[in-house]
């Protein structure tokens, strides 16, 4: 079994649970420590995997899980709306501290360094030829382009983030679309917000779904449920 497969097999028919916290948000901490404590909490409930951001967070998570981790670093460029890791800077600081997979936004929008997401994925396979990618897509066509440059995983990671007017519903339909015309693996990702969509999203095909803000954004959580309240009162 090569190391493809063998975190497949870990992750397949899975709950990912993206553990993530961003300066301007209530459990970021400098010095860290409260990213650990999710990834903690999801690895005793059954999740297969854990998604997470900075090299920090990252190797806090090694020490007290011992479950496969998505990686990514999130970082803003100048003139460019990409950022999840958005260039071989970040790829590299990733592969040393030892992800399972590098995510990475694979979207048709412009890039810092000017590559296509066909040449961007080339140039990591080519530097780390081991390292297993996650694309991050908005569309099928992006989603076809990623696998024919060579990515290891797809994930709806970023449908209804790169238009004009962002979603609100889990984009079900793309990732039917994928599953049932492209040759890869399928991780349904965005807007997830119950355990029935989750489980929607396997019975359309996704073969791994990653949930991140219904689990460990509590603020987005009390959002929602303000939102509906007030409505009735």
């Amino acid at each position: 079994m090569n190391a493809k497969q063998d975190i497949y097999s870990k992750l397949k028919g899975g709950l990912v649970v993206s553990c993530q916290a961003l300066p301007d948000e209530p459990l970021f901490r400098e010095e860290g420590g409260v990213m650990p404590l999710m990834a903690k909490a999801a690895a005793e409930a059954g999740a297969c995997g854990i998604r997470a951001n900075s090299v920090r967070d990252i190797l806090q998570i090694k020490e007290v899980v011992d479950l496969p981790i998505i990686g990514i670093i999130k970082k803003q460029y100048e003139g460019c709306p990409q950022h999840i890791t958005v260039t071989m800077k970040e790829v590299d600081e990733l592969v040393v501290c030892g992800v399972d997979i590098i995510a990475f936004d694979c979207t048709d929008r412009i890039r810092p360094d000017g590559r296509t997401p066909y040449e961007f994925v080339k140039a990591i396979k080519e530097k780390h030829k081991d390292v297993l990618l996650m694309a991050d897509i908005s569309t099928f066509d992006e989603a076809k382009i990623a696998v024919e440059a060579g990515v290891d995983f797809v994930g709806t990671t970023l449908s209804g983030y790169t238009g004009v007017q962002q979603a609100t519903e889990p984009d079900f339909n793309l990732v039917k679309e994928l599953s049932s015309n492209l040759d890869t693996i399928v991780i349904a990702e965005g807007r997830i917000h119950s355990p029935e969509q989750a489980k929607q999203m396997m019975e359309y095909g996704a073969d791994i779904v990653v949930v991140g803000g219904a689990i460990t954004r509590p603020a987005e959580i009390t959002r929602r449920f303000m939102k509906i309240i007030n409505k009735h009162t």
